[in-house]
C-alpha cells in the first residue's frame, strides 16, 4: 500500500528502471554516453556512430559502422502510400503531430508486430532511425507547396536531412553544427519521453508504437518545446542593447520571473551540451556573422548568471540551440521535431534495455476520492 509519505508528485528522485545508457551528475555538469563524454561525442564522432554506441553499448569497429550506416541509408524512403498519407495532412497542422501519426503508419508498412525476434526488431531499429528524418522533412516540404525529395544516399545522416528539407547541400559548418545538435540530443537518462517509450514498450507494443507514445510525451511544452520558447524570448528582447532594460521590467514585475532556457531539473551548473555547442557553432558563425539572437542570448546569460547563478541556475541545451536552428535557416516549429529525430536514437536504446527481463510498468496510486456510495435512480436525483 502506497501512503502520502511514499507520493513524490512526478516520480520525482523516484528511480524507474535500471540503465547502463547514459549518465548524468547534474552538479559537476557530467553527461556521458556509455561512459563517454558527450563533449567528447560531439567534437569527435558522428550521429551515426553514437546511434550504435546508444543501442549497442560499444563503439563500433570500422567494418561495424560502415555496414551500420549502409543499412540507415537503405532504408532512408518511405512507401509511397506513406507519402500520399503525409500529403493529406492539413498544412497548419503542427510538425510533431505529422510526425507522431507518421510514425505510427510506418509501422503498419513496415510491419514487426512482435517483439521476440531480434532479426525485425533491429530491422525496425533502423527503420525507425533512417526514416524519422524523411517524415519530418516530406511534412515540411508538403505543407509548403514543394515535392518531397527522395533521400540522397551519398550523404550522411545530417546532410541528408538537410538536403530533403531545402534541396540543397549543407556547407561543411552547417553539416558538422547539425550533426553536433543531433548528438547532444540523443539521450539524456530517464526524462518524460524516454520513460514513456520504456512504459509502452513494456507492454511489449511493437517498436513503432512504442516510438510513437515516446514522440507524443516529448510534443509537450514541457519537454521538447524549451528551445521554441527561448528563441521567442530572445525575439522578443530585440538585441543585445535591451537585454538589461528587458530582464529588470520583468523581474520587476513578477520576481518569480523564469528566463526561458535558463534553468534544469536537473543541472545545478551549465549543461555541457550548451557549452560544447556554442564552440561548434562558432566555428559556423565565422563563415557569415554572430546572428542578432545569439548575441542576445550571451548577453542574457552574463546578466544572469550574477542574478540567478549563485541559485544553482545556469543555461542548458535548448538555450542555445534555437539560434543555431534558426542560423542555419529551420523552422522554429521544426525544433522538436529535430529533437525527435536525435532522441529517437536514446529511445530505441532504452526500449532494447527494457525488454531484457521486461517487467510491465503498474505502479501503485494513492485512492483520494469516496467509498460506499450509494446508487441513485436517475428518476430520483435532484
Amino acid at each position: 500500500m502506497t501512503t502520502e509519505v511514499d507520493y513524490k508528485p512526478g516520480l520525482e528522485d523516484v528511480p524507474a528502471a535500471k540503465s547502463a545508457i547514459s549518465f548524468l551528475d547534474g552538479k559537476k555538469a557530467v553527461l556521458e554516453y556509455r561512459g563517454i563524454a558527450v563533449e567528447v561525442l560531439a567534437k569527435e564522432s558522428t550521429f551515426e556512430e553514437v546511434a550504435w554506441l546508444l543501442i549497442k553499448g560499444e563503439l563500433p569497429t570500422q567494418k561495424q559502422l560502415a555496414d551500420f550506416d549502409h543499412d540507415l541509408r537503405q532504408r532512408r524512403s518511405i512507401h509511397f502510400r506513406l507519402k500520399d498519407l503525409i500529403r493529406c495532412m492539413p498544412a497548419e497542422g503542427h510538425p510533431m503531430d505529422a510526425l507522431h501519426a507518421g510514425v505510427a503508419a510506418l509501422g503498419m508498412f513496415y510491419p514487426c508486430p512482435h517483439v521476440n525476434d531480434p532479426g525485425k526488431n533491429w530491422d525496425a531499429t533502423l527503420r525507425l532511425l533512417a526514416s524519422l528524418p524523411t517524415l519530418v522533412a516530406a511534412f515540411h516540404r508538403t505543407r509548403r507547396g514543394e515535392d518531397i525529395l527522395d533521400p540522397r544516399s551519398d550523404l550522411d545522416h545530417a546532410g541528408n536531412f538537410y538536403y530533403m528539407l531545402f534541396g540543397k547541400e549543407p556547407t561543411p559548418a552547417v553539416r558538422k553544427v547539425l550533426d553536433a545538435c543531433l548528438i547532444l540530443h540523443a539521450e539524456h537518462t530517464m526524462n518524460a519521453s524516454t520513460f514513456a517509450a520504456r512504459v509502452t514498450g513494456s507492454t511489449l507494443a511493437n517498436p513503432y508504437q512504442t516510438i510513437a507514445s515516446a514522440v507524443g510525451a516529448l510534443s509537450g511544452p514541457l519537454h521538447g518545446g524549451a528551445n521554441e520558447e527561448a528563441l521567442r524570448q530572445f525575439e522578443e528582447i530585440g538585441g543585445p542593447e535591451n537585454v538589461k532594460a528587458w530582464l529588470e521590467a520583468k523581474r520587476a514585475a513578477d520576481p518569480k520571473f523564469k528566463v526561458m532556457g535558463i534553468g534544469h531539473r536537473v543541472y545545478k551548473v551549465k549543461d555541457a551540451r550548451a557549452t560544447v555547442l556554442q564552440e561548434i557553432a562558432e566555428h559556423m558563425f565565422a563563415e557569415t556573422t554572430r546572428p542578432k539572437n545569439y548575441e542576445t542570448a550571451l548577453e542574457l546569460e552574463r546578466l544572469c548568471a550574477g542574478i540567478y547563478g549563485p541559485k544553482g541556475i545556469y543555461p542548458n541545451v535548448d538555450f542555445y540551440s534555437g539560434v543555431v536552428y534558426q542560423a542555419i535557416g529551420i523552422p522554429t516549429d521544426l525544433f522538436t521535431p529535430i529533437f525527435a529525430i536525435a532522441r529517437v536514437a536514446g529511445w530505441l536504446a532504452h526500449w532494447t534495455e527494457q525488454l531484457v527481463g521486461n517487467r510491465i510498468f503498474r505502479p501503485e496510486q494513492i485512492y483520494v476520492g469516496r467509498t460506499g456510495v450509494k446508487y441513485v435512480p436517475l428518476e430520483e436525483r435532484p
